[in-house]
């Protein structure tokens, strides 16, 4: 029998980060990590990501398990007139298929689209001894080969103060994943380096968007006790009035969608649609609550009521109401 999953074990969570800041920040994830074929790309044309056709190409070539992968097309520079295929694995362990897989890959993206393909592959792992560059065989004359640029984090390790200091998104998407598991299993050290870095968001300069959009990637790489996640808001909200930068309520509009993802989470593991629905509810109903007690004081009876009576629909129009309402009415109201 497969014991039960300890509810208060809390796990770090690479997967979705990860492809998260690939997808809305391509442009910097390929500056930074691959500069030179960042060079020959035509960044004036739109990058389009094809990850249901990927889907497709690679059903039934399962080779491991892997942490993220994604589908490109981009346009070349100088003259070429083409466009091709960037294919992108980010690894997050030793795999002794993952050559391979980078080869069947890219031959069976390159059989479906007849267009060139160009594989490129950052390990997250902490391996320093494991970089796998190529993959291959020869038999009776005939030689097959496929050699891909390669990315290994943990060669950033000792550079982390040079990573906290450039303006490259990546820079300090990289960071936080450094950060993250050298502060594994110290909960103060995490969170002074969680608060570091979400202190460095504000003084970058950036729009509120990417402020939101990486502080999310970090508040789902570095998880911290409720008490410790408490308290970081509180940081991160005198920080934001210093700077008169309101962007709190958006910031904790994650901790809603985290509340939903939890609830959609145990929903799943009842294996019940009814049951999803109502983890999914009670998920979203516990975070607004929370919320709207922080923003307004204590909650009357018939204001909680109404929140645990309410469908899910009408918690998302208040969830999105919450972020710029003033009062309780602004956030209930019919308007």
């Amino acid at each position: 029998m497969t014991d039960a999953p300890n509810p208060n074990l809390i796990i770090d969570d690479y997967d979705t980060p990860w492809k998260t800041a690939l997808v809305r920040y391509f442009p910097e994830f390929m500056a930074f990590y691959f500069p030179e074929a960042y060079a020959k790309i035509d960044w004036t044309k739109p990058h389009l990501f094809l990850d249901k056709e990927l889907a497709q190409v690679v059903q039934d070539a399962e080779l491991g398990k892997r942490i993220a992968d994604c589908l490109v097309q981009v346009e070349l520079l100088h003259g070429e007139q083409e466009w091709i295929y960037i294919h992108i694995e980010i690894q997050g362990q030793r795999d002794p298929a993952f050559a391979e897989r980078m080869f069947v890959y890219n031959y069976r993206i390159y059989d479906r689209y007849r267009r060139r393909v160009a594989s490129f592959a950052l390990l997250t792992d902490d391996n320093d001894d494991w970089q796998p560059m190529s993959f291959g065989y020869e038999t009776l004359g005939c030689r097959v080969i496929i050699e891909f640029p390669v990315v290994k984090l943990s060669r950033y390790a000792d550079k982390i103060q040079e990573l906290l200091g450039e303006r490259n998104s990546f820079a300090l998407v990289t960071a936080a994943h450094l950060l993250t598991r050298r502060t594994k299993g110290d909960d103060e050290r995490r969170y002074a380096a969680k608060l570091r870095l979400a202190r460095l968001l504000y003084e970058r300069g950036w729009d509120k968007q990417r402020i939101i959009d990486l502080f999310a990637i970090i508040d789902w790489m570095m998880h911290l006790s409720a008490e410790l996640e408490q308290r970081l808001l509180g940081d991160i909200n005198t920080i934001e009035r210093s700077k008169a930068m309101p962007y709190i309520t958006s910031v904790e509009r994650i901790g809603i969608q985290k509340g939903l993802l939890l609830g959609m989470q145990e929903g799943e593991q009842r294996g019940m649609q009814q049951g999803m629905q109502q983890g999914m509810q009670q998920g979203e109903t516990a975070v607004i609550e929370r919320l709207l007690t922080r923003r307004f004081g204590a909650l009357s009876d018939a204001v909680r009521a109404r929140l645990h009576q309410a469908t899910l629909e009408q918690l998302d129009i208040w969830a999105d109401r919450l972020l710029d309402a003033a009062s309780l009415d602004e956030v209930f109201g019919d308007h």
